[in-house]
């Protein structure tokens, strides 16, 4: 046995893991922050990476409420006890965190909580089958990814009507004096709003390892985030964003639909506003799925031909690929770490 799946390295093990998957979470999520922002030409990229950095890590600290849903609400925490529990959150997060990194590297703008869910619930049907996963969680985290996106579009959609008959005698100079102000609060809301949502990812599956490795479920301690766990999270979300992805930023904020001030406006506003909500409400969803949809809303609004549909047809590839895949290379690498293990 090269390492005891039982032992406190390995916990260790996992947990870094873990955090490197927030670090490419927030690499690859970067974009949606601030992909709209750079776009128009509102903030230069060093500057709104910067400010997507900071806003990152200050909602990263605002909540556990999702921390909870993606820890105990994708697979039962109670069946992973034994020699290759720990083994099982590995697996999971190690298929999500390559996946991720992999998907970066090549531009497409896949979703880190698609990735993640798919993942851990991968390696736990490998561990213990198929009852090993939580209905009424995968329920809720299914209707947040469905619904969110769906929400996004139409909010995008709205704002953006608002803003033309609002503004409908308004010069382009003042619409754009104006809008290039408020886009900047509208993209540190953005950025706000995924941390507060994605880095809670994370959190909740380190503290699943920690309940895991500590039988919090035998010795009946409540599943609590311990704050360690939410600074350190946060930590890492606003580093990876910091050192975020210009390709996937280019795919967002350029290749799918031409922007100005006002329409990044009417993204960005509609997606924190989709996000925050779930945040609160304990939903864990795309960030990915929520901004482009609210892109292709508010692109909608100008006519059909002005979104580029082809583009946005890549990236659905990408969301639909990523349950398959990473629910695939999560129950392979658990059966091949497994046999190395023993």
């Amino acid at each position: 046995m090269i390492i005891d799946p039982s032992s406190f390295t390995f916990f260790v093990l996992v947990i870094i893991i873990a955090l490197v998957f927030e670090l490419s979470n927030g690499f690859n999520d970067a974009a949606n922050a601030i992909a709209t922002v750079v776009s128009t030409r509102v903030m230069s990229p060093f500057q709104a990476v910067l400010m997507a950095a900071i806003m990152n890590f200050v909602g990263a600290i605002t909540g556990t409420a999702v921390a909870k849903t993606v820890g105990k609400g994708v697979v039962d925490p109670g069946a992973l006890s034994g020699e290759f529990g720990m083994l099982t959150v590995g697996a999971g997060v190690l298929a999500a965190a390559l996946w991720v990194f992999t998907a970066t590297r090549f531009g497409m703008p896949v979703s880190g909580s698609h990735s993640l869910v798919s993942g851990v619930a991968g390696a736990g049907i490998a561990h213990a089958g198929w009852g090993i996963l939580v209905g009424a969680g995968i329920q809720k985290i299914g209707l947040g990814l469905i619904f969110s996106p769906i929400l996004g579009f139409l909010f995008g959609y709205i704002i953006m009507l608002a803003i033309y008959w609002i503004f409908q005698k308004a010069t382009p100079t003042l619409v754009s004096a104006l809008f290039g102000k408020l886009q900047i609060g509208t993209a540190a809301a953005m950025a706000f709003s995924h941390g507060s949502n994605d880095a809670q990812k994370t959190m909740g599956i380190i503290t699943l390892a920690l309940s895991v490795y500590y039988d919090w479920e035998i010795k009946g301690i409540p599943f609590e985030v311990p704050m360690w766990v939410i600074i350190v999270s946060g930590v890492v979300m606003g580093i990876g964003t910091y050192l975020g992805g210009r390709r996937v930023i280019h795919t967002l904020g350029v290749r799918i639909v031409t922007m100005r001030s006002p329409h990044g406006f009417s993204a960005e506003a509609a997606a924190a506003s989709v996000i925050e909500f779930a945040s609160r409400t304990g939903i864990p969803v795309s960030t990915t799925h929520v901004i482009t949809s609210s892109i292709l809303g508010m692109g909608s609004t100008r006519r059909i031909s002005a979104v580029r549909w082809g583009v946005a047809r890549e990236i659905v590839y990408g969301w639909v690929l990523t349950f398959p895949i990473v629910g695939i290379l999560a129950f392979t690498l658990y059966k091949i770490l497994k046999l190395i293990m023993i």
